[in-house]
């Protein structure tokens, strides 16, 4: 018989009845029935419940040992009475008679409870990471994480991928955060970067000759925390390949994603082909560029009919350049006024001067801003609208930017708090046609709106004769449930164009081949058309695994300051490390 076990305890079942097992494991929770003790023994595979009688010589050793001890027990298995079947474990038809109990570690009283699930405060859970794994929920969820990258390795490997591994030491490059820099010891003052992503090495694969790549990558960026963010780390699916157009990297991206959530679960997923929503479609529509199609409001143009109306305030903004944007409230008829004043402040805490509304009833526009309208201005709102008598419509007047995003804010208010959104299923579409720039208003300047390394539409003839902000990109996003899991995108392979796209950018020829240089190269050699995409792992398993917060499906998170409470991290170093380095530090007064 093995040292430790003949079984896991996720393992028995009636067809073992009769025989002797050892199990091993940790003591997950203890019940005293009087002249029976109970012990349900957990490890990974699952709990087995073992019990001893208050006369047996070994019930003393039982009775005293704290949860989470880690013991291992030795008896007969035995079938259980009806009345005590347990059908929420896999074991619950069997016990283990309990003839030999050992302790292998005994465990202290616990900082906070594994039984149960208790919702501690976060400092105590990631200090105490290694208890809060034990707990089965967080437990299922890295077992989760586990078998959903097995299963994209097993996809991307069989849709012809290889995969490879790139550096962790890298040089800076802007990717749109702040990198983490690691200083050299050998080259005192200089510094290695951890890659916000494989950017440039997955496209040097490309200009390698290799035709199509994958690796579950790390991603280090200096970045503040959000419930779908993990500060410092992250992990994607790496994806580059080569001679392909858009359409040929969603046919194969398509399937890998459908195929995986199908897997691992039983809610209706969209098939493929996943709907493509042009990007100003989409903030026209949804007011975001990472839409929830379970939400069945669309909001739509409704700057025509209130341009030359007698609603002065709307009239005047539109003169000066304003749009109205119409969120359709289906039945919103039937809604008390103070649902509309809870819209109406909603808006505006989120910086709107307001929210303008009509109820369409008894074959009328009814409320202020209906009065100001005429029969046919009315008409052409319940038209493009879409409403019908007993709905309501609200709008949102302002710049175009600012219009759109009062707009999805109230849009997603409103179904949420009407409860209109498909429940339990999973909702992909792809959102293409990015702007290539974008204005920032900060530095006055222009810049990328997405990825630098993006083949505008048009390519170098459009970067030389149109206006930056009209040039749109191929580069897309894979959107699912309101959260954006992928950014992507056609590269740019070609020297000239390259060069010009940054130079738009305020980034001279001289700084592109400076901070670009192996990339400005492999162009220069012969690098073929090129695209890829890298969608979050972290975001996948959190959708999969009903959760709302990143830190729930990752194994050993930081908290919202970027800190490891468990290993102490960022910690100081010693002088002697420091003077290796070249580094002397200043501290703050």
């Amino acid at each position: 018989m093995h040292r430790y076990r003949t079984h896991t305890c996720g393992e028995l079942r009636r067809d073992h009845v009769g025989a002797a097992v050892r199990l091993s494991g940790w003591v997950h929770r203890k019940r005293d029935h009087g002249n029976l003790l109970f012990v349900d023994l957990r490890d990974q595979y699952g709990t087995t419940q073992c019990v001893i009688e208050t006369d047996d010589p070994g019930f003393a050793a039982v009775e005293q040992i704290r949860p989470e001890s880690v013991v291992t027990v030795e008896g007969e298995l035995v079938s259980r009475d009806a009345d005590t079947v347990n059908p929420e474990i896999d074991t619950g038809e069997v016990e283990v008679r309990i003839r030999e109990f050992r302790v292998l570690s005994e465990a202290e009283p616990l900082p906070m409870p594994v039984f149960g699930e208790v919702d501690y405060p976060e400092d105590v859970r990631l200090r105490y990471r290694f208890l809060d794994l034990r707990r089965p929920s967080m437990h299922a969820n890295i077992v989760l994480r586990s078998r959903i990258i097995d299963s994209i390795r097993r996809r991307m490997t069989q849709g012809g991928f290889l995969e490879f591994q790139t550096p962790i030491l890298t040089a800076s490059s802007p990717e749109g955060a702040r990198d983490f820099l690691v200083p050299s010891r050998l080259h005192h003052g200089s510094f290695y970067a951890l890659p916000q992503a494989p950017q440039q090495f997955k496209q040097l694969v490309m200009a390698s000759g290799f035709d199509r790549y994958f690796q579950i990558a790390p991603c280090f960026r200096d970045e503040d925390a959000r419930a779908d963010r993990s500060p410092g780390e992250f992990y994607q699916l790496d994806v580059e390949m080569a001679f392909v157009t858009q359409d040929d990297v969603f046919e194969a991206i398509e399937p890998v994603i459908s195929g995986l959530f199908r897997e691992f679960t039983s809610f209706p997923v969209t098939q493929s082909p996943f709907p493509r929503i042009a990007h100003g479609e989409a903030m026209l529509k949804y007011g975001t560029d990472k839409p929830d199609l379970r939400n069945p409001l669309v909001n739509v143009d409704a700057t025509a009919p209130f341009a030359d109306s007698d609603f002065r305030i709307f009239r005047r903004q539109i003169s000066e350049g304003a749009v109205v944007r119409a969120i359709p409230v289906p039945g919103g008829a039937a809604s008390p006024r103070s649902f509309f004043d809870r819209m109406i402040a909603f808006a505006q805490e989120n910086g709107a001067g307001g929210l303008a509304w009509i109820v369409f009833q008894d074959g009328a526009g009814k409320g202020p801003v209906a009065r100001l309208l005429k029969d046919s201005e009315l008409d052409a709102i319940r038209s493009l609208a879409g409403l019908g008598d007993g709905d309501a419509v609200f709008f949102s007047c302002d710049s175009k930017d600012a219009a759109e995003r009062i707009a999805g804010l109230v849009r997603t208010r409103v179904c949420d708090e009407l409860s209109l959104a498909e429940r339990d299923s999973f909702r992909f579409c792809w959102i293409v046609d990015y702007p290539m720039y974008e204005y920032d208003p900060e530095r006055k300047r222009i810049d990328f709106s997405h990825n630098p390394f993006s083949m505008p539409q048009g390519g170098l003839e459009a970067l030389e004769t149109r206006d930056p902000l009209d040039v749109l990109a191929y580069q897309y996003d894979i959107v699912c449930n309101g959260v954006e899991l992928s950014s992507g995108a056609i590269r740019n392979h070609e020297p000239a164009t390259m060069i010009k796209a940054f130079e738009i950018a305020g980034y001279p020829a001289s700084e592109v081949e400076a901070r670009f240089g192996a990339l400005h190269d492999a162009f220069r050699y012969g690098c073929p058309p090129h695209g890829g995409i890298a969608p979050g792992i972290d975001r996948i398993v959190m959708l999969l695994a009903g959760e709302s917060n990143i830190r729930e499906v990752t194994l050993f998170p930081m908290n919202q300051q970027a800190q490891d409470l468990m290993m102490g991290a960022p910690g100081e170093v010693s002088g002697r490390q420091l003077k290796e380095l070249g580094i002397r530090l200043a501290r703050p007064s």
